[in-house]
């Protein structure tokens, strides 16, 4: 069985979603687009040979003219939810890029109606589907290295060229936290198999940042059994760039695990590395790493695809996700409180 998609949402990340992540996918076939700008839209749909009858200029004409299984959402992310729940309530399974939405409260809407319906809601979280965290998740499930102390991870790329009005990402909400730092909670998450339950974050604001919001920041993240992670962002960083993904030491009683991942463009695993150093050695080992399928956006499309057709629910699902939104949430409340705030994840 194809899944039939509506994609909606075509500019920027979007456009390349429809041009080279969707089409990568032989488990989806896309049977309807939807763009509000009528320029976007023609484009991608002649990039992808569709007939003009598979264009549309709302989510509520697609619904009513095609006949599809699931929806796409990568439109800007306020749109998210209220998009959601529409494919939701049409009976169609969702797939929506990250972040789910700008506060958990909102996200959870959309994953009851999911709920109450029996409907697939899957949030992107591409980062998830890379070789090197993976083979972490396993080392670290297998007590690798005994009783965990300490995990630090860091973040480092410049985005501070472009003109204000050229760049939207300046005008992300909370880009640190909410367009980039979300990656990395949500592998926190996978890789320590633990939750957050409390985080204290100081964000600064250098005069030469073209940034509405913050575009550097710091986090003190407290997991359930006590560990605490330290994290350090920034999209200011004249440093040495990092790894999309980061970098990660994660630090136990018998040794060190790093690792880094994906490094290149989307999809590329070349970069990803993962190295264990055992106690008293003075030298790291790499660890092997396997190759799938699919990888970074088309990973999550193809685990989307098999969760509707009735394989195994997604890791990513609504409901998971909502444990990552709350710490970023509760991040951006410390931020601004200036005191450490408890992760709240709604029920």
């Amino acid at each position: 069985m194809t899944v039939r998609i509506i994609h909606v949402g075509l500019g920027g990340w979007g456009g390349s979603w429809a041009r080279e992540a969707i089409p990568a996918v032989s488990e989806v076939q896309v049977v309807g687009i939807v763009d509000p700008s009528a320029d976007t839209l023609e484009a991608v749909r002649t990039d992808l040979g569709l007939p003009e009858t598979a264009a549309f200029a709302s989510l509520t004409d697609a619904l009513t003219a095609v006949d599809a299984d699931a929806v796409v959402i990568t439109a800007p992310a306020v749109t998210h939810v209220p998009l959601a729940l529409e494919a939701l309530d049409a009976g169609k399974h969702v797939l929506v890029e990250k972040p789910f939405a700008n506060t958990a409260d909102e996200a959870a809407a959309a994953v009851h109606r999911a709920e109450e319906r029996g409907l697939v809601l899957q949030v992107s979280q591409n980062y998830r589907f890379y070789p090197a965290p993976r083979v972490v998740r396993d080392l670290l499930a297998a007590d690798t290295l005994g009783e965990l102390s300490a995990i630090n991870v860091d973040f480092r790329q410049w985005d501070n060229d472009r003109p204000f009005a050229d760049h939207p990402h300046y005008r992300f909400p909370h880009a640190m936290f909410n367009d980039m730092a979300i990656h990395h909670i949500d592998l926190l998450r996978m890789v320590t198999g633990q939750e957050p339950v409390r985080v204290f974050a100081k964000a600064t604001y250098p005069s030469f940042s073209k940034y509405q919001d913050e575009a550097v920041a710091s986090m003190l993240i407290e997991m359930q059994d006590g560990l605490v992670v330290s994290y350090r962002g920034s999209w200011l960083s004249r440093a040495e760039h990092t790894a999309w993904a980061g970098e990660w030491s994660i630090q136990g009683e018998d040794g060190e695990i790093q690792f880094t991942s994906r490094a290149g463009e989307p999809g590329d695993v070349s970069g990803d590395l993962v190295t264990v150093r055992r106690a008293g050695d003075t030298s790291a080992t790499p660890v092997e790493l396997p190759t799938a399928e699919h990888h970074d956006r088309q990973g999550g499309l193809q685990a989307f695809a098999r969760s509707v057709e009735g394989g195994p629910a997604p890791e990513t699902s609504g409901r998971d996700n909502l444990r990552s939104l709350a710490l970023m949430e509760a991040a951006t409340r410390s931020a601004a409180s200036g005191v450490p705030e408890d992760v709240v994840v709604p029920s």
